[in-house]
């Protein structure tokens, strides 16, 4: 599969089958994240994987309750390390830059999830609160994506896209 056909073909899957992950799977998908760019490639990122049932489902309720969460084989929780890229950027490095790690290596997995045959959605809405406290994050981490993983049950259709020319400026605004 080359790049744009990676890109241009994955779609959020929310329909799981009720079926196992490698964990030679789990990895390289990880391992895809680790090749993403990051700021002073301080690589601030941590993740916590979850297979608990009771665990997934109390991922649910942080989650508002979106239910596929729970359905979800596996559940990556991408957090940001505040103290790795605040030591170096302070202040901005806490605000933006470990953000913009974590959502590098976020995007990447995605791609490498579903180059390799599987399916996952990034789920971006939930109290950080209540998922770092099941979670038991340490003060420093700041969850920022729930990533669901599993085998697809479903074959969304493509959203639609902007064009170009709506978006693009050339120079100035």
């Amino acid at each position: 599969m080359d790049v744009f056909e990676a890109i241009s073909q994955r779609r959020s899957i929310r329909k799981f089958k009720d079926e196992d992950v490698d964990d030679a799977m789990i990895l390289q998908i990880i391992q895809g994240g680790i090749w993403a760019p990051s700021a002073g490639n301080l690589q601030s990122w941590e993740i916590v994987l979850v297979k608990n049932p009771e665990t997934k489902k109390k991922l649910c309720e942080a989650a508002y309750l979106r239910d596929f969460i729970s359905k979800a084989p596996i559940i990556l929780v991408v957090c940001v390390n505040q103290n790795v890229s605040g030591d170096i950027y302070n202040k901005r490095g806490v605000e933006l830059y470990g953000i913009q790690d974590a959502a590098c290596a976020t995007q990447n997995m995605l791609l490498m999830a579903h180059a390799i045959g599987l399916g996952a959605c990034w789920v971006g809405a939930f109290n950080e609160e209540l998922v770092s406290d099941l979670i038991d994050l340490p003060h420093y981490l700041r969850p920022v994506a729930l990533v669901t993983l599993g085998v697809p049950d479903e074959k969304p259709y493509p959203p639609p896209r902007r064009d170009i020319d709506e978006f693009l400026h050339r120079e100035k605004y």
